[in-house]
């Protein structure tokens, strides 16, 4: 086994001696000036780099609170340290991975030790205001306008950039470059496949048809100030026609019309802790999949502890009611995916978990431990010669891949209960993928502190369930960058990986054999700036991972 093997980077310990020494001298009972100006710069970059983990209201959630009262018994010194140098436990190194200037933590240290922004609310008409639709459904090809293989397109968030690169993924070759949000988060396929949904970190949802030559934004809107989910309506009969996003801020769901995104229904998530608990004004609303046994969406309110079923099948009918089955998971429930076709997975992080969530029953089937702060992406799924079908996930906050079984009716032994805790070399996962005509599980460590493990990537071999191989990119590491989120192309014989650098110089996409590992391609350009996502159509269309 050829693994690297970096416990504890130097520059974390560095980093952690000095936030140490500078909390015990310098814990402070007044806040350090900021001015009106460094406060909304600083906003913005807490927005962009820091909301997710730590909530909009800094209460919280995969990553600890950031109240001043707490921060001050640590010390300005002590919060610069850790912003620039991060934690093995998923907080990522912004200074020593220039992510952030020296100047910017200085200002982003001072802001956490002041009051933070109340954020605002949004009505309807301030949602209708940002509503547009570029080509009405009427205007639109009733087949696709070019020879290329579409369902093979993939996706590639470009984060920074505020935009969507269209990739053939025969060719490598670059189809279009769409605006959109900015910092999309995911790109969700329609139930056809035709359309990519795609959510940027800033709320603005975009709509692009892949069947238009080139392909682009056909409808865009703006349902929150902060979201993360996007998904379809995929049941029969349904297909393609309504969208949801989940929003990070304010606490709702928008229902959305599935070719035109004209907000249908807004719905409040804010509300009490697994229905009985303290009040929670912050319920975000985290993984969101389309259920296949009945026309509804699965929706899952990340402080609130709480997975909802809901029902779309009454939207078209007025005076009817929107019916809403909320079932008790557990805190927070972050993302998650399928595991096999009838049960979803998604990671309470905060408590380790596992929630094994039956969508035939709207049950919650199982609880399993997995590493620290796991973060399953959508997880991967395969068949073990012993232990059958299995499900994975990584975990920011511990070297481990968790694998448990996943076939309660064929190898009810071992259903909901791990069968390996594969070790890996580094803490910092966000994602893992496989394929079934790929012997590997391919896992990323992007959030790992140490520049080493930021830059590697790991083929976990599936039936020996063991690191079979992790190499460092070459040309990442000098480009300051982090490799991020495989993808496979639609056959499974390619895995993508991000090379996510600095939106001032372009990077690149590398393009492994998903047999042989051998390095084949880099899609490289101008264009190729912030790369993070990547999502083909068709695995995405029908839950291949």
């Amino acid at each position: 086994m050829n693994t690297h093997r970096h416990r504890q980077p130097l520059v974390v310990i560095a980093a952690l001696l000095f936030a140490i020494v500078a909390g015990v001298s310098h814990a402070q009972t007044d806040p350090p000036a900021i001015t009106d100006e460094e406060y909304e710069t600083a906003t913005q970059l807490y927005f962009d780099r820091c909301a997710g983990c730590h909530g909009a209201l800094r209460a919280g959630a995969t990553g600890p609170d950031l109240f001043p009262e707490r921060l001050a018994e640590k010390g300005e010194g002590y919060v610069e340290a850790i912003i620039y140098g991060g934690l093995p436990g998923g907080m990522p190194s912004m200074g020593a991975h220039g992510i952030l200037t020296m100047e910017e933590i200085d200002v982003m240290a001072r802001f956490l030790l002041n009051d933070p922004p109340a954020p605002a609310q949004i009505s309807l008409d301030q949602i209708l205001e940002t509503w547009q639709v570029h080509v009405a459904p009427e205007d639109r090809p009733t087949e696709p306008q070019h020879d290329l293989d579409w369902e093979n397109f993939v996706g590639v968030i470009l984060r920074d950039m505020g935009q969507v690169a269209i990739v053939d993924g025969t060719t490598h070759e670059l189809v279009n470059l769409v605006d959109t949000g900015y910092a999309i988060h995911i790109l969700r396929s329609s139930a056809s496949g035709r359309y990519f949904n795609a959510i940027g970190r800033d709320g603005k949802a975009s709509l692009i048809d892949l069947w238009s030559n080139p392909p682009e934004v056909v409808a865009e809107v703006k349902p929150c100030y902060d979201a993360r989910s996007i998904e379809s309506s995929k049941f029969e009969g349904y297909e393609d026609r309504y969208t949801i996003v989940g929003c990070y801020w304010p606490a709702l769901a928008v229902i959305l019309d599935g070719q035109t995104l004209e907000p249908i229904k807004m719905i409040g998530t804010a509300g009490y802790q697994r229905g009985g608990g303290d009040y929670v004004e912050e319920a975000r609303v985290a993984a969101i999949v389309a259920s296949h046994f009945y026309p509804e969406w699965i929706v899952n309110i990340k402080e609130a502890g709480q997975t909802w079923f809901v029902d779309y099948s009454r939207l078209n009918e007025p005076g009817q009611p929107l019916p809403i089955t909320m079932l008790d998971t557990d805190l927070y429930l972050h993302d998650g995916g399928w595991a096999g076709d009838r049960y979803f997975v998604v990671a309470a992080n905060s408590l380790n978990k596992l929630m094994v969530i039956d969508a035939e029953e709207r049950t919650l089937a199982a609880e399993v431990i997995a590493g620290e702060i796991p973060h399953p992406g959508r997880g991967a799924n395969w068949v073990h010669p012993e232990f059958g079908p299995v499900w994975a996930t990584g975990n920011l906050g511990s070297q481990e891949m968790t694998v448990m079984g996943a076939d309660p009716e064929g190898h009810p032994e071992h259903a909901w209960q791990v069968v390996a805790r594969v070790e890996v070399p580094f803490t910092g996962n966000l994602f893992l993928k496989t394929h079934e005509n790929s012997p590997w599980v391919f896992y990323d460590s992007p959030m790992s502190p140490s520049p080493a493990g930021s830059v590697t990537v790991c083929a976990i071999d599936k039936v020996a369930l063991e690191t079979e191989r992790c190499w460092e990119v070459p040309g990442a590491a000098e480009l300051g960058a982090r490799v991020v989120h495989p993808e496979f192309t639609r056959g499974g014989t390619e895995v993508w990986l991000s090379v996510w650098g600095s939106m001032n110089t372009p990077s690149f996409i590398v393009v492994y054999d998903a047999v042989t590992l051998e390095e084949i391609d880099r899609i490289e350009g101008d264009w190729v700036r912030t790369p993070t996502g990547k999502f083909n159509v068709y695995n995405t269309a029908n839950d291949v991972y």
